[in-house]
This record gives C-alpha cells, sequence and structure tokens, in this order.
C-alpha cells in the first residue's frame, strides 16, 4: 500500500456529503417517528380508495379534490370512527380495571378453583396467575397510551392521503422510476407490496370485527356482564394465531361456570367452539382467497412488535411491517444474491 497516494478530493467530498445526507436522515427520522403510524395509515387507505378513485376521476370524470374528499369522508365514517370508538370503550373501561390487578388475580383463583374441584386439572397455579396478571397489566397500556395521540395521527393520515389520491400519478411514476430495483422488477414489488398491504390492513380487521359482533352476540345472549367490551376483546384476540377468540371466551365460560351459572357457561362453550370456531375457518377461508394468505408467525411476532410501536394501531401494522421487510429480502436475494450464486456457479464450471 501507497501512504503517499493520495485520495481524490472529488472522492472526499462525495463522501462527507453522504454522510451528512445520512446524519440528517437519521436525525429526521428520529423526530418523526410519532409519524410513523400515521405514515402506514394514509398508505393503506391509499391502497384502499386507490381503485375507486380512479374509477371516479377517469370513469366518471369527477374533478380531483371532489373525488378525494367523498372518499376520504366515506373512510373516515367506516374505518375511523368504529377505531375511534373501539379505542374509547377499551380506555374507559379497561383502565379502571388496571388499578386494581388484584380483581384479576382473584379471577384466576376462581377459575383455578373451579377447575381443580370439579375436573382435578391444576392449570393455574398462584405462579401462573401472577404472571398473566402481570401480562395483561402491561399488554393494556401500550393499547390505551396510543388513543392519547389518535387525533393527531389522525389528521397527519388524512393530510397525508389528501396528497396521496390528488397526486396518485405522480406519486406511482416517481416510485417506478425511483426503486432501487431492477426495472423487471419494480412492478412486482408494488404489485406484492400493494398484495401485503390489503391482506394485513383489511383481512385481519374484518376477521376481527367478524368475530367480535359474533362474540358479542353470544355474550348478550348467555347473559355476560358488558357484552361489547368483552366482544371488543374477543375481536382483538382474534388476531393471535392458533389460540386466537379463545383466549377470550374460554375463561369467561369458566367463569360463568364457576359462579354457578351451569346453563349459560355450557352455552357460551358451545357459542365459542361452533359460532365462533366455524365462522373462523369459513371467513378466514374466503378472506385469504380474495385477499391473500398470512403465515401465523407473522401475525404473532407483528402484533407483538405492533403494540411496542404503535399501540393499539400496532394489532394491524406491526404483521404490515414483519411482511414488508421479508418482502425486501426476497427482492434482495432476487436482485444480487441470486445473481451472485448464479456467477459462482459458472466460475466452477469454467
Amino acid at each position: 500500500m501507497d501512504f503517499n497516494t493520495q485520495i481524490a478530493a472529488n472522492k472526499v467530498r462525495q463522501i462527507l456529503f453522504l454522510l451528512s445526507v445520512i446524519a440528517l436522515g437519521i436525525l429526521l427520522f428520529l423526530q418523526m417517528t410519532f409519524m410513523l403510524s400515521a405514515f402506514l395509515g394514509a398508505i393503506a387507505l391509499y391502497m384502499i380508495l386507490r381503485k375507486p378513485m380512479y374509477k371516479l376521476v377517469y370513469e366518471k370524470h369527477w374533478k380531483n379534490w371532489i373525488a378525494a374528499t367523498i372518499l376520504m369522508l366515506i373512510s373516515f365514517l367506516v374505518i375511523v370512527i368504529p377505531f375511534v370508538w373501539i379505542g374509547y370503550i377499551l380506555v374507559h373501561k379497561i383502565s379502571p380495571m388496571l388499578k386494581h390487578p388484584e380483581l384479576i388475580t382473584a379471577v384466576g383463583d376462581k377459575i383455578q378453583h373451579y377447575l381443580n374441584n370439579r375436573f382435578g386439572m391444576d392449570i393455574l397455579s398462584e405462579s401462573n396467575i401472577s404472571k398473566i396478571s402481570n401480562t395483561i397489566t402491561s399488554f393494556v397500556p401500550p393499547l390505551i397510551s396510543s388513543t392519547a395521540n389518535a387525533l393527531m395521527n389522525i389528521i397527519i393520515t388524512y393530510f397525508l392521503l389528501w396528497y396521496l389520491l390528488n397526486n396518485a400519478n405522480k406519486v406511482e411514476l416517481w416510485l417506478q422510476h425511483h426503486l432501487p430495483f431492477k426495472p423487471e422488477h419494480r412492478q412486482t414489488v408494488i404489485t406484492e407490496a400493494k398484495a401485503s398491504i390489503m391482506s394485513n390492513a383489511i383481512g385481519l380487521p374484518i376477521m376481527g370485527a367478524i368475530q367480535g359482533v359474533l362474540a358479542m352476540l353470544g355474550f348478550w345472549i348467555f347473559n355476560v356482564q358488558d357484552p361489547v367490551l368483552w366482544g371488543i376483546v374477543t375481536g382483538i384476540c382474534s388476531f393471535i394465531p392458533f389460540v386466537g377468540t379463545m383466549m377470550a371466551w374460554v375463561p369467561i365460560a369458566i367463569l360463568s361456570l364457576a359462579n354457578g351459572d351451569v346453563n349459560n357457561g355450557i352455552g357460551q362453550i358451545f357459542w365459542g367452539l361452533i359460532v365462533i370456531g366455524l365462522s373462523d375457518n369459513v371467513f378466514r377461508m374466503i378472506i385469504q382467497k380474495k385477499l391473500g394468505d398470512i403465515h401465523p408467525l407473522i401475525t404473532v411476532f407483528g402484533v407483538i412488535v405492533g403494540l411496542n410501536i404503535f399501540g393499539f394501531l400496532g394489532l394491524i401494522f406491526g404483521p404490515l411491517l414483519i411482511s414488508l421487510f421479508l418482502l425486501l429480502v426476497k427482492i434482495y436475494i432476487n436482485e444480487f444474491a441470486t445473481t451472485g450464486v448464479a456467477t459462482t456457479n459458472h466460475i466452477q464450471e469454467e
């Protein structure tokens, strides 16, 4: 190595320029992380409204701003208001419970006592009940904390959505020209990203809404106190694979049995197994066929990550982030790793 060789001045300027851009980008990102859920929400809403926007503008010949306004109002009524209502109920119903975690422990003790006396099952030890109580009390605050920033997130989301809808062609053309992929892969990237967004942003909430409403109806029929709250909790539990809604209705049914309400407790069990269980299989199959399948592990880790980052909205955006991450990994392999492997094999054959 020749230590007398100097780095070209142009290279130094280029490196300093890139370092400045990266440093400024990191600073801006750290200061704007609170907008991340709003940004993802705007993209998800844009993907949902993109097709009707094009129909109104290019087939019905509406003005851009009129079509965008109408669609944004409809989305606000159909999507935002239900989420705000759910958040309101969670805050006002669950917050008081968090102030008295011993109530959760008492319910667990009663369920354990019933199972032990009736079936000889020692499922919930005192340590397990304590862990469950701690898990619940640590799980709920992220859901509640997101409501504090809900109004600001909604304002930012619709501000970004207005821009996206009114400049759809410019935004999509810019993306197609500036995505750092080969031309033949750019459309694939956009198509798969859209499918991932639609599957997570529409499929999961629809499943949660269907099962939550069915659970709410069952809780009302079988005299469960506050069926609306527990229907919402059941709908949220539907995001969790493998156990899903059983995390909500099974303890409630057992608690009814433990309280001596045998008929309603048995009714809740049959309702959960037949109505809620069958609805999960039937509607999930239909949604997967229409919007695409989501691997259970993506949902599991997505919910965990999403709750920490976004709070309540993390139930949707968490799986979406992981899906997009896996998509980018797949694209990287197709763009670079595959080429490298092919080149290596070619050299070996020669």
